[in-house]
């Protein structure tokens, strides 16, 4: 089996969540945080015939890397990477399941009240200004001028803060949505968003088979 780049930038990206893996039979993987407050699912071009463990993803991801152009063959207990047309080869043994993090049921999304498109680029953005101005907390916030997506840090009202306008669409006269800038590890790329006033949230993305399920502060509130 070839992994597709898709493939590869998936789990690259599922790696920041968590260095846990289970490769679950079939076409969609999907992985969850330690702290239970991030959820992803992707679909994939590539179907596993078995489950697979993964105990250190991006020593998994590193050791695919050493090869130009690599060839997986899961076995039993272990996969055999081969580089294409060569004898080089290197067995990859599989961790016990009991000790990897995964996700163990499908997030059923209770009734949204807010949604709005991300676009990448402010993502980006925001993620930045985050860095710059050391904001742990990002915002989504509803007001009588309209709604905005900002950074900062919600224990300071002085320290600095970073804005972006955005459109929702919602019911609700007024609305704080907490999250965690660190808790947004999403693949680059547009987003639909979801969030409803159970404090959690969907992302899905608008150009690739890739979703994400991210819980709010407990500050959230909505109106």
């Amino acid at each position: 089996m070839k992994l597709s780049e898709h493939t590869v930038d998936v789990l690259k990206n599922f790696a920041t969540i968590n260095q846990n893996l289970v490769i679950k039979e079939g076409s969609t993987l999907s992985t969850m945080s330690a702290m239970k407050n991030i959820v992803a699912k992707a679909d994939v071009e590539e179907s596993f015939d078995k489950e697979v463990a993964i105990y250190d993803l991006n020593e998994f991801l590193a050791s695919i890397s050493l090869f130009t152009s690599p060839i997986l063959d899961f076995k039993e207990s272990f996969v055999t990477i081969k580089e294409e047309n060569s004898s080089t080869s290197l067995k990859y043994f599989y961790s016990d399941p009991s000790v990897v993090t995964s996700p163990s049921k499908t997030i059923t999304m209770p009734s949204k009240e807010v949604e709005f498109t991300l676009n990448g680029d402010n993502l980006n953005k925001l993620k930045r200004a985050a860095g710059v101005i050391q904001a742990p907390d990002l915002v989504l916030e509803k007001k009588s001028t309209g709604s905005f997506l900002t950074v900062k840090d919600k224990k300071n009202d002085t320290a600095n803060t970073y804005s972006i306008d955005v459109d929702t669409k919602t019911e609700g006269s007024d609305f704080k949505f907490y999250y965690k800038v660190e808790n947004l590890k999403v693949m680059d790329g547009n987003y639909d968003v979801e969030i409803s006033s159970k404090n959690i949230s969907h992302l899905k993305s608008t150009n690739k088979d890739v979703e994400y399920w991210v819980a709010l502060e407990p500050e959230s509130s909505y109106e």
